[in-house]
């Protein structure tokens, strides 16, 4: 068999090795859960899930494949701080607003995902509140300038 061959082939089943090893569990993906809550932002009322423990805003929208209209993830935080947020193993393009602890809009970010799974941390983009921020609700890329969402608007609680 020729060299170059053979080393093709090792490199691939090296690459579905390393994959299927660090890659993630079934029982990993399904092991976080949220609470639903409602807010309302101008005129759009959100269901979100509520990521508040350290577990929960570390899986946040990681293995997830789509949203629903209206739908999104709210990381709530014990005090204001600059947040940062990547897009470690998340598949859908998103949009982040930070909010300070008066839930006023103080910045929006858009993300996309990686190009690969295999991407190592340190390489991925970091996206940053450019204020000191309480509350980071991430949805749909786009849906906050679909919607009209601007610096200075707040959220409130529906439920």
């Amino acid at each position: 068999m020729d060299w170059h061959l053979c080393m093709t082939k090792f490199k691939i089943i090296l690459s579905i090795l390393i994959f299927a090893t660090w890659g993630p569990t079934a029982s990993a993906v399904e092991s976080v859960t949220f609470p639903l809550k409602k807010i309302k932002l101008k005129s759009k009322v959100i269901t979100v899930e509520v990521a508040k423990t350290p577990k929960q805003r570390e899986r946040g929208l990681m293995y997830r494949e789509s949203l629903k209209e209206n739908q999104g993830m709210l990381f709530v935080f014990d005090q204001d701080n600059i947040l940062t947020f990547w897009m470690k193993n998340t598949k859908i393009s998103l949009s982040v607003a930070f909010f300070d602890k008066k839930k006023k809009l103080v910045h929006i970010e858009d993300m996309d995902p990686p190009e690969s799974v295999m991407m190592l941390d340190q390489n991925l983009k970091r996206y940053s509140s450019l204020e000191p921020a309480k509350y980071a609700l991430e949805m749909k890329k786009g849906w906050f300038k679909h919607n009209k969402i601007q610096i200075g608007d707040a959220f409130e609680w529906v439920q």
